[in-house]
């Protein structure tokens, strides 16, 4: 068998949160896959010349409509895939940052998005496809419980 040639992939994504009446609310993005919404993480690939947080900034502005300001790193998620068209193995890392709610809203998501809403915190974590971006959100929860008392 033919030894692939490995590459890596970097992304970056993002939480952004507000407080409402109390409660901590998220902003999550849905995707369609196989005729059902997949609740995830608004995120994507670092450009040429751009800090993973500045990626972590637009990919949220872009996916989400919302913008805030940057709290912290809350944590990276990396993993293998192949890309059988290409025929390369690809090492990933996923870099997340935390951002306290600015401006915009959920309804001015990008054309990539079919959704995207706020949620309860404890929702969010629940409705989340990917065990590693829940990983996040669960770390998220206790930086903003820090953060706000």
């Amino acid at each position: 068998m033919k030894k692939l040639p490995i590459k890596r992939a970097e992304s970056s994504g993002g939480i952004v949160f507000k407080k409402e009446d109390g409660d901590i609310l998220v902003a999550l993005v849905g995707v369609e896959r196989k005729g059902k919404i997949v609740w995830a993480l608004p995120k994507g690939l670092v450009e040429k010349g751009e800090r993973p947080e500045e990626t972590a900034y637009r990919e949220v502005k872009e996916e989400a409509g919302v913008t805030g300001t940057l709290v912290d790193k809350i944590g990276d998620i990396t993993y293998w895939y192949v890309d059988r068209e290409k025929g390369v193995r690809y090492h990933k890392i996923v870099h997340f940052y935390l951002f306290k709610y600015s401006e915009g809203s959920p309804e001015n998501h990008d054309w990539e998005i079919n959704e995207a809403r706020w949620f309860l915190i404890e929702e969010a974590i629940k409705v989340m496809e990917y065990p590693g971006e829940r990983d996040m959100m669960i770390r998220a929860k206790e930086m903003i419980e820090k953060l706000c008392g």
